[in-house]
Parts: C-alpha cells; sequence; structure tokens
C-alpha cells in the first residue's frame, strides 16, 4: 500500500482515502455482518486482529487499498470525520509474480445507506486508472449486484469455480478501453492525503 498513503483521489461521488487506523473501529463493525463476510468470503477477526491487519496492508507493496467515503458526507463540513463517512473499501492486488501487470480488484459497500447509489461503479473506475493493463475480479456466485456491475464496466466472465463458489471476470485494457477509462475518470481530482486526518478538504 506504498503506492499511495499520501494519496487522495476526488470523485462525483465518492473519495478515495488510504486505509488508517482511524477507520478501523467502523470496518470491524462492518465485517461483524454474516451476510458482508459471505459476500466477500472473509473470516471474522477481533479488532486487535483487524488493526494488525491493516499495519499489515500499509506496509505491503503488492496491495493498494482505499477506503471509499461518501464525497457529499465528506465536503459538507470541516469537522465532519472521515469514519463518519465510510462507505466501504477498494482494493487492488498484484497477484501474478510473473505479470506486474495484472491486478486482482475488488470492492465492497458496506454501508447499506450506500449502496445502489454508484459509490461502486465510481471506486472502481478510479481505482483501474492506476495504469495495470489487465484487471481481474474474483466474486462470489450468488452476488448479483456486483457481478452486474463489473460486467457493466466492460468486465467478461472468464471462469467458474464450483469448489469455491466464485465466477472470475476479467478486462483486459486496449486502447478502445482506455480512452473510455479517462473519459469516465476525467474528473477525478488527485489531493496529498495529510497525516491520516481530513483537513485537506
Amino acid at each position: 500500500m506504498r503506492l499511495n498513503e499520501n494519496t487522495l483521489l476526488l470523485g462525483k461521488k465518492v473519495v478515495l482515502v488510504p486505509y488508517t487506523a482511524e477507520h478501523v473501529p467502523r470496518y470491524h463493525e462492518w465485517m461483524r455482518s454474516e451476510e458482508l463476510r459471505r459476500l466477500t468470503a472473509s473470516e471474522p477477526l477481533t479488532l486487535e486482529q483487524e488493526h494488525s491487519m491493516q499495519r499489515s496492508w500499509r506496509e505491503d507493496a503488492d496491495k493498494c487499498t482505499f477506503i471509499v467515503l461518501d464525497a457529499e458526507k465528506w465536503q459538507a463540513r470541516p469537522s465532519t470525520t472521515e469514519e463518519s463517512c465510510m462507505a466501504g473499501d477498494v482494493n487492488l492486488f498484484l497477484t501474478d509474480l510473473g505479470d506486474p501487470s495484472l491486478g486482482e480488484i475488488e470492492v465492497m459497500i458496506a454501508e447499506p445507506s450506500c449502496r445502489r447509489r454508484g459509490f461502486g461503479t465510481e471506486a472502481v473506475l478510479m481505482m483501474m486508472s492506476y495504469g495495470l493493463t489487465k484487471f481481474e475480479a474474483k466474486i462470489g456466485q450468488g452476488n448479483e449486484p456486483s457481478i452486474r456491475m463489473f460486467q457493466k464496466l466492460h468486465f467478461e466472465q472468464v471462469a467458474v469455480s464450483s469448489v469455491f463458489q466464485e465466477v472470475t471476470l476479467r478486462l483486459t485494457m486496449n486502447e478502445r478501453e482506455r480512452q473510455w477509462l479517462l473519459e469516465q475518470t476525467s474528473h477525478v481530482e488527485e489531493r496529498c492525503y495529510g497525516d491520516g486526518s481530513s483537513e485537506s478538504q
């Protein structure tokens, strides 16, 4: 996550900020939901384990993790904390040592009031503009909204695993796709993220 530890991305609907210790309590609350753990194939962790995971992700060069904030709430007033604006997270993992151009992308809009509002779509588009040329998404077979969202973003299903009960979707960027992505993200503004605070508003 060293790649984005000082980066804030401001979109129309969402703001992406690095995952810091400040975000862990809310994240931990979300992951107590059985439904979210099922949809994200996650194990239940204690708060201490969640803090440890956040620290390891921050040090990991093969992961890029952002917390997704509700842009409207975040911009509402200077005293707003990031924790109160949290909507979910978006991750990019370099999973193939032999192919550094391939990244596995994941998004979770955990806050029920933030779902079906285009937050996940914008967060994934913003993450895709990080310059890789191939993207994969592995999604539980029962997670229809997520599968449809990735298909809308030009991902195509390439595999189904009955063992893991998941489908793999893939997108390879060509010139046409790159142009399309640039059009979708032309409004995104990159800012410096200072010391885990939202004073940069």
